[in-house]
């Protein structure tokens, strides 16, 4: 992605660093990707200017970072958005950081920064505070926390277009599923804004965000982990409701995947809007969470509707994970040598997936990959406060520095707790609850962004609702139980107890035996109240 460019950009790693180093010379770090629109304009007004590329080449070691292919170093370099353009010392330390600068904020830049570090040389730099290594914020896990973030479902919408919070207005898919149990109407009208806003009715598929409150201006790039996120948090819905208003825009979203993203063996990671009348630029290259995020939204789609073509697709994605991404619990970041690995958000993601596909496909070899990639997840990145790191402590620049993100400890733990209760294994409960209790006295702070936190928080008090299937998947039974409404529900397939063909409904210690669709479902509904 160089676009007009005339820097001479060197890849990230430890090379640049070195060279850094030798010359005694600052890094700029290019934090750019394919869908981005804004950053192929950068790389032809800024970039392209020849005084300016000779000014960078001359004093600073220019480093291209696809955050696609790092997520790691977006996360500790990101400075709202992208492009995100960081001058930092030649051990990573932040100096300066801007979004997208033209020519004239380009020079501005770069003489400040030539002026800090002529001023101060490597003391120039500084640690973000997210990444100083302080304590997490540790407390109990208690009911104050689903109250508060529920509490904030009310406090936060927009009564008027629906979302949360004002422009730019993203989908925010997790918080949409903790409203579909709690406050349905604000989910629904969510939905409702995001189906008109941005969901592609020509193509399919859904854009990232948009500019405006009332979901107008959509920005056209197209993301497959967002995409995932959306077809799962409308299938929810269909389940809750049954109207063909939110089935339709998942059912047509999956087309898209599979049109637009499909390598013939996984789904490539984004779509976004070419140049003037260019084709859009779609990156091809898999990455195991996006996918991993497919399977799970794939498979709830067609649990919920019976459809061929998200079972199928799931399938065939997941055999590639297991073959092509997973070693001994170690998930790749993407096929290739260069590919970091031990992402939290990949070994996340697996996980999941290999859940979802236990309780939807009752296929025994998902699950032990499952337990795989946990046991792996738990044993190199769980912190001694049971944080989980997003990855590795080690690496170039910033990434040897600690960074425990609660979007990724969220789905661990809840990933965990379905994993627990599809193994009998009750000591995956315990790290999902030490997880969430590493943030748990920072809740009164916690915004609708991160409402999946009062979700599994909730799902740690509350005993999970299962359904234990002594049938084979696929049954009428096992299909029926698919179907239970309640999405934080477990599903148990081709159990051993009880009895072949009944299935229990069970809440805590309280439970229903029942031996046809009907009676499960009247089960569901008696042990709900």
């Amino acid at each position: 992605m160089t676009d007009g460019t005339r820097v001479e950009w060197r890849d990230w790693g430890e090379a640049a660093f070195e060279e850094a180093g030798r010359r005694g010379a600052p890094v700029l770090l290019a934090l750019t990707a394919t869908w981005c629109g804004d950053c192929h304009e950068m790389d032809a007004r800024t970039y392209g200017e020849p005084r300016i590329a000779a000014n960078l080449n001359d004093g600073f070691v220019p480093v291209r970072v696809d955050v696609d292919r790092h997520p790691r170093v977006r996360e500790r370099y990101n400075v709202g958005g992208f492009p995100s353009t960081v001058f930092c010392t030649p051990d990573g330390n932040r100096i300066a950081g801007a979004g997208f600068l033209g020519p004239d904020g380009m020079r501005q830049v770069i003489d400040r920064v030539r002026e800090r570090w002529d001023a101060s040389g490597m003391d120039a730099g500084r640690v973000p505070r997210a990444l100083a290594g302080d304590p997490t914020p540790a407390g109990e896990v208690t009911g104050r926390i689903e109250e508060h973030l529920a509490g904030q479902l009310d406090a936060q919408f927009d009564d008027e277009f629906g979302g949360w919070g004002d422009a730019p207005k993203f989908p925010l898919p997790r918080t949409v599923e903790f409203a579909l149990k709690r406050d349905r109407a604000k989910a629904r009208q969510t939905l409702d804004a995001v189906t008109r806003g941005l969901f592609d009715e020509a193509a399919g598929g859904f854009y990232r965000y948009a500019r405006t409150r009332d979901w107008g201006d959509p920005d056209r790039a197209k993301l497959l982990a967002d995409n995932a996120a959306l077809v799962r948090a409308f299938a929810h819905a269909y389940c809750y409701t049954g109207e063909d208003a939110y089935r339709r825009p998942a059912d047509r979203t999956v087309e898209y995947l599979i049109d637009a993203l499909w390598n013939g063996s996984a789904f490539g990671g984004s779509q976004g809007p070419g140049a003037d009348d260019a084709g859009p630029r779609t990156d091809l290259t898999a990455y195991a969470g996006g996918n991993a995020l497919a399977v799970d939204a794939l498979l709830v789609l067609a649990g919920y509707t019976d459809g061929e073509r998200p079972r199928e697709y799931a399938r065939r994605t997941l055999s590639t994970l297991r073959e092509e991404f997973e070693d001994d619990g170690v998930v790749r970041h993407w096929d290739g040598e260069s590919a970091p690995t031990l992402v939290l958000d990949d070994q996340v993601h697996t996980v999941a997936a290999g859940v979802r596909a236990a309780q939807v496909l009752g296929d025994d070899d998902a699950l032990s990959m499952a337990r795989r990639v946990a046991d792996r997840t738990v044993s190199e990145l769980a912190g001694d406060d049971g944080a989980f790191r997003d990855g590795p402590a080690s690496g170039p620049g910033l990434l040897d520095r600690p960074l425990r993100p609660l979007d990724g400890n969220v789905a661990m733990a809840d990933a965990l707790l379905d994993l627990a209760v599809l193994t009998g294994e009750t000591r995956y409960r315990e790290v999902a609850r030490d997880a969430v209790a590493a943030f748990a006295g920072a809740w009164d702070r916690f915004g609708v962004q991160v409402a999946g936190y009062g979700a599994v928080a909730a799902r740690l008090r509350h005993d999970l609702p299962t359904v234990t299937v002594a049938t084979e998947a696929g049954s009428d039974l096992h299909r029926a139980a698919l179907r239970v409404a309640d999405h934080e529900a477990v599903v148990v397939p081709d159990a051993t107890e009880p009895a072949p063909g009944t299935a229990v409904v069970a809440v805590g210690d309280r439970s229903r035996t029942v031996s046809t669709p009907a009676g499960l479902a009247d089960a569901v509904a008696d042990l709900a109240t």
